[in-house]
């Protein structure tokens, strides 16, 4: 382009931003990132190697499926991937036993599924079409993945954008960075860096306002910023926070349109790894599935790490809102005392360290992320378009199948990157 370099704005340096950034800068636009945290990765979130005896992921910590955008990177990066093994275990209140993953009424349910036209909720499609008491347990594993997998309600999430995880097609594999994410993070913002990416922290952006003809960004305490655009890649409960100008107001009103779960995530070190000398052959175990207040665990397999991970997803997380950190690692300890049928202070007396996160009450997130209600294409694409001055970039408007993961994030802001390229 000809003249003074386009100045854009990046609100958020995760995954999304950092890709956006880096794109951008590389064609040679002027690029400075507000990010509200003292940190880049937003959602990545890594724990310091020395807590855990490897650099742990709070946040985001497997790659789903392909990932094409994630892998390419890695490879640039010199970024090596281990695929998740072992084996899958239930807990049904009384015993421990293997996860039996084949349904009886899998094929009809693949058969509805298939001549499904119009999108329902999950769970008005479970109503009408599986609603007797053969089907509780079919009703049950899909309630169960919904809500922990996708993080999502049932009685919003869309059965159609579901519908391809439920079947089987593509690539289900998962996948850790070896180093985790930060390194991933600590590559792009390295590169973004190195292209003369200005990344500003404890940001916090308050108000966007067009004055004479260009953008100004104000963020708390006053600071300042005139711009020829933007891109807000903040997750999607924080675009409340934010003033619009009255016309990206109106298109962000769609954001309504698409879920948005959250996750408590509780990290455990131990002084071994006790759940292998168990009577039950446990030693490739990776995820544990239960009822419990903490109802998914895995471990690090094939890693022989003493570490494990809870996990609790969905609208019910709410139960748990009252709790400190602290009082989450207590209920991590009562449910793995309860699946393992050990003494309560026996689980606690092997504890080094834990850690837990409640993703709803981080203030820059307010939850994990994203998943689509019957509405959520069309707000998705409303939100992506490269309309006026203001775009919008994230997991949450990526339209593949693997919405809501880091993938999602980095193909979103390299796609908002190209459009304002391409214009």
């Amino acid at each position: 382009m000809s003249g003074q370099a386009e100045h854009i704005v990046i609100v958020g340096a995760g995954a999304a931003g950092l890709m956006a950034a880096r794109a951008l800068a590389r064609a040679g636009r002027v690029v400075t990132i507000l990010e509200a945290r003292e940190r880049c990765g937003g959602r990545i979130h890594p724990l310091p190697a020395a807590q855990f005896g490897y650099p742990a992921d709070a946040g985001a910590e497997f790659i789903h499926g392909d990932a094409p955008v994630t892998r390419a990177l890695l490879r640039e990066a010199g970024l090596a991937s281990q695929l998740i093994e072992g084996r899958q275990w239930s807990f049904n209140g009384a015993t421990l036993s293997r996860e039996d993953r084949d349904d009886p009424h899998e094929v009809e349910l693949h058969a509805v599924l298939g001549q499904l036209q119009d999108d329902l909720t999950v769970a008005d499609f479970l109503r009408r079409h599986f609603a007797g008491a053969e089907y509780a347990p079919l009703r049950t594993s899909i309630g169960r993945m919904v809500e922990g997998y996708d993080a999502a309600d049932p009685e919003r999430a869309s059965t159609l954008a579901l519908r391809e995880e439920w079947m089987g097609g593509g690539d289900h594999t998962q996948a850790r960075i070896v180093g985790g994410y930060g390194r991933l993070i600590d590559f792009l913002a390295g590169d973004c860096r190195r292209h003369g990416v200005a990344i500003r922290f404890g940001s916090v952006v308050s108000a966007i306002t067009e004055e004479g003809g260009a953008l100004v960004v104000r963020s708390d305490g006053g600071d300042v910023r005139a711009c020829d655009r933007i891109i807000l890649t903040v997750p999607l409960p924080l675009l409340h926070d934010i003033a619009l100008p009255s016309s990206v107001r109106a298109r962000a009103a769609a954001a309504e349109d698409i879920g948005f779960g959250n996750v408590i995530k509780i990290l455990m070190r131990f002084t071994r790894p006790w759940w292998r000398e168990r009577a039950e052959d446990l030693a490739d175990m990776t995820f544990l599935l239960s009822d419990q207040t903490i109802p998914v665990w895995w471990t690090r397999y094939p890693d022989q790490d003493p570490v494990l991970t809870g996990w609790f997803g969905g609208p019910r997380t709410a139960e748990l809102d009252s709790l400190d950190q602290q009082g989450l690692i207590e209920a991590g300890l009562d449910s793995l005392a309860a699946i393992f049928r050990l003494p309560r202070d026996d689980v606690a007396r092997d504890l080094v360290t834990a850690a837990a996160t409640n993703w709803a009450h981080d203030p820059f997130a307010r939850g994990a992320y994203s998943w689509a209600t019957p509405q959520t294409r069309a707000a998705q694409a409303s939100l992506a378009r490269a309309e006026g001055l203001v775009l919008f970039s994230g997991e949450a408007l990526y339209r593949g199948r693997d919405m809501g993961t880091v993938e999602a994030a980095l193909a979103s802001g390299l796609e908002t990157a190209e459009l304002i390229l391409r214009g």
